[in-house]
């Protein structure tokens, strides 16, 4: 039953116009970021920290120049069409005639959008590892942020942490803005709810602004010895969404 659910939701997601045109958009700025990025040769650990791009670093460095676009237009145009656009449209009342129980159901839903990213991270890291090292000067070790000074095994597991810290990050994304979502009487309100929402948590708390600069705020985490991120912001945040998600999808009325 979970698995056929998970399916269903797959293929409703890709036969959405707006799914295609949104990765199609940002493989155009993937490609066009990496032009610039031959071209330029330079890029930033944070405003106040420019840096060589090399065959170690490349990763890290172009998923930091689309990290504004995941966060603000591909996570909730994608949330925002799974978990309002279908209520508003009348699809997921067709899907809720049928005997599902609602946490399954939303789990299959923030499964898939979560898979979505991930799919868009894999391609962004494969691109950023595999032509920097055969387009951009060749390096035997590069510096990150904080003066760390990796080779080339070790610079390879600071990209694959780095690009699963933001991945982090984006579920939480995700998360909050399938709350709004629910809340939300239309899609372009729900969009406009999630994006208020990550600018607002900047005047929340100082603590919250990896919601508005996720790689900058990665960056700094990863120059920090024994950082404690995940386990005491990050984790927490997300289980509290996650839980205000099940309350509010289980009392919300879908099918009145």
């Amino acid at each position: 039953m979970m698995t056929g659910l998970f399916i269903s939701e797959l293929e409703r997601t890709f036969k959405r116009k707006k799914t295609a045109a949104v990765l199609a958009v940002y493989a155009g700025l993937l490609a066009f970021i990496w032009f610039f990025f031959q071209r330029g040769g330079i890029s930033f650990f944070d405003a106040d920290h420019d840096v060589k791009i090399d065959s170690l670093n490349s990763a890290p460095l172009l998923l930091r120049d689309l990290s504004f676009v995941i966060t603000f237009i591909v996570i909730p145009m994608f949330v925002a069409d799974s978990f309002n656009g279908e209520y508003t449209s009348g699809a997921l009342r067709m899907v809720l005639i049928r005997p599902h129980h609602r946490v399954k159901l939303f789990f299959v839903k923030w499964a898939v959008q979560c898979l979505l990213v991930f799919i868009i991270l894999c391609i962004t890291w494969l691109v950023g590892t595999c032509l920097g090292r055969m387009v951009m000067p060749h390096v035997n070790e590069t510096t990150f942020l904080g003066g760390q000074t990796l080779g080339t095994v070790g610079a390879l597991l600071y990209s694959l942490k780095f690009y699963g810290i933001c991945f982090c990050i984006f579920i939480a994304v995700i998360s909050i803005g399938s709350i709004l979502s629910v809340l939300m009487p239309n899609s372009i309100l729900s969009y406009v709810a999630t994006i208020g929402a990550l600018i607002g948590s900047v005047y929340v708390s100082d603590k919250l602004s990896f919601f508005f600069s996720v790689t900058d705020s990665v960056f700094h985490e990863l120059s920090r010895p024994n950082s404690e991120f995940l386990v005491n912001l990050l984790f927490p945040i997300l289980l509290i969404s996650l839980i205000i998600n099940l309350f509010v999808w289980k009392k919300k009325e879908w099918v009145g």
